[in-house]
């Protein structure tokens, strides 16, 4: 009785084709639709009993619509955080993104010496200009900063396996990624040293012993500590570590080759060329925070051990593709030309508070003609650096503020993440807000845009 009465149930679930009717038009491939609309059914089937059809069609179409907003796609920031993980970090500079269009729709001479007329090595001019750069002897580029540190730890631990490092850097990235956990995926060893908060170089002398590869130190970018602290200097470490005859290696992580101070920024943060002229044997850094290209590890240091990591087979799986060479390579020729306000990411930084009012006064005054369901003033905030970066910094901001009359500040958000495009912002009390030192000035009309549509529906 049980397998009759199951039976029937499934045998009211619709079939495919009446639910792909009843989407009607969607811009999604259709393969893709219709594996969505069979793993429906499939857990409808599962299930003790089967929903009205209109029921199954709602399941459908909102699934839909959270797979298509999971496309990869253009957003507003209005977080106020400039460099953004979850939101793509460093926006590229238009002379990043214009080489992107010739090179990635055409053919290039990626590993083409066109002087020789023969086959060419990848990235030699980015290479050579970042070495000028970070004043360097050599320079290489692999995908990321992770990606760099595991190449470095691989070929340093080939016939020892200990990495010192201070107990104080054992830093956590994003993702839930850990720097030890990362290191001993090399199949390394972790040699903590010191406590939390104290680290003297006669810790790193301690355990410095005939199985020791190198000895990291890692920025901690993300994160400081104050009260009873104390860490040795670069300088102290590298003597320790020339004594020894051990490489020495740090991992800046947020990639600042500008001086932080220049950006109207009291915090600083250590260059490439201030830990090289440390003597340190090699550095590494990301290229998608505040050096402000695309997503890239890059390292620098010496010609030697430049060349020693180039020759490990994992530096061919590590490698950047076409794409990301051409814009890191625009964006490493805007900072040796000396265009800095012409990356995103170190403008956004500098932007003046005197300049995002005018611009609020500008938004509100559109918004109060258009919205009378809407209290929108300009109010204020503050905006952070993000991405793993100047973590004592707070930049003061300028916001929109918003208050909703007729419906939860929540689904008032949630209305402007479904437009297009997506206006990402953050409530505050009891306020919506958008900070809009992270949204472009060319963008508030399209904010403005969305608010208004948000306050008619």
């Amino acid at each position: 009785m049980h397998d009759r009465v199951k039976l029937r149930a499934r045998r009211q679930i619709p079939a495919v084709n009446r639910i792909l009717d009843a989407v009607g038009h969607c811009d999604l491939p259709r393969p893709v639709i219709v594996d969505l609309v069979r793993r429906k059914l499939s857990e409808i089937r599962a299930a003790r009993s089967v929903p009205k059809f209109e029921s199954i069609m709602a399941l459908v179409r909102r699934s839909l619509d959270e797979l298509r907003a999971s496309k990869l796609q253009p957003i507003i920031n209005g977080t106020g955080i400039v460099i953004h993980t979850n939101f793509g970090r460093a926006p590229l500079p238009r002379d990043a993104i214009c080489p992107l269009d010739g090179i990635g729709s055409g053919y290039s001479n990626l590993e083409y010496d066109l002087a020789a007329g023969e086959r060419g090595r990848r990235g030699s001019y980015v290479e050579t200009a970042l070495g000028l750069l970070c004043e360097a002897e050599a320079a290489t580029v692999v995908n990321n900063c992770a990606a760099a540190l595991v190449l470095i730890v691989r070929h340093f631990t080939r016939t020892k396996t200990d990495v010192v490092i201070s107990r104080g850097e054992l830093v956590q990235i994003g993702g839930g990624f850990r720097i030890g956990e990362i290191i001993e995926a090399t199949g390394a060893k972790l040699r903590e040293v010191g406590a939390t908060n104290k680290t003297t170089v006669n810790d790193y002398a301690r355990a410095i012993g005939p199985n020791t590869a190198m000895i990291l130190k890692v920025h901690r970018s993300n994160f400081f500590m104050s009260g009873f602290v104390e860490s040795p200097s670069p300088e102290e470490i590298s003597a320790l570590a020339q004594k020894k005859r051990i490489p020495f290696i740090e991992d800046l992580g947020s990639g600042a080759v500008v001086a932080t101070e220049e950006l109207g920024i009291a915090e600083h943060e250590p260059t490439p060329a201030e830990a090289l002229k440390s003597s340190v044997d090699l550095v590494c850094f990301s290229g998608d925070k505040l050096f402000g290209g695309p997503q890239a590890g890059i390292i620098a240091g010496k010609e030697r051990l430049i060349a020693a990591l180039k020759r490990e087979p994992l530096f061919r799986a590590l490698r950047c593709d076409k794409l990301s060479l051409a814009a890191l390579q625009a964006t490493v020729d805007l900072h040796l030309n000396q265009r800095t306000g012409e990356i995103p990411t170190l403008a956004l930084l500098q932007i003046s508070e005197d300049e995002l009012r005018a611009r609020a006064a500008a938004i509100c005054d559109q918004l109060a003609k258009r919205c009378s369901k809407l209290q929108i003033a300009s109010g204020r905030g503050t905006a952070k650096t993000g991405g793993g970066t100047l973590p004592k910094s707070n930049l003061p901001s300028v916001t929109i503020d918003i208050v909703t009359k007729n419906s939860l500040l929540a689904d008032f958000a949630s209305t402007l993440r479904a437009w297009n495009p997506p206006v990402i912002g953050y409530i505050a009390g009891d306020r919506f807000k958008l900070d809009l030192r992270t949204i472009f000035p060319h963008q508030d009309g399209l904010v403005i845009q969305a608010i208004s549509a948000a306050c008619t529906k």
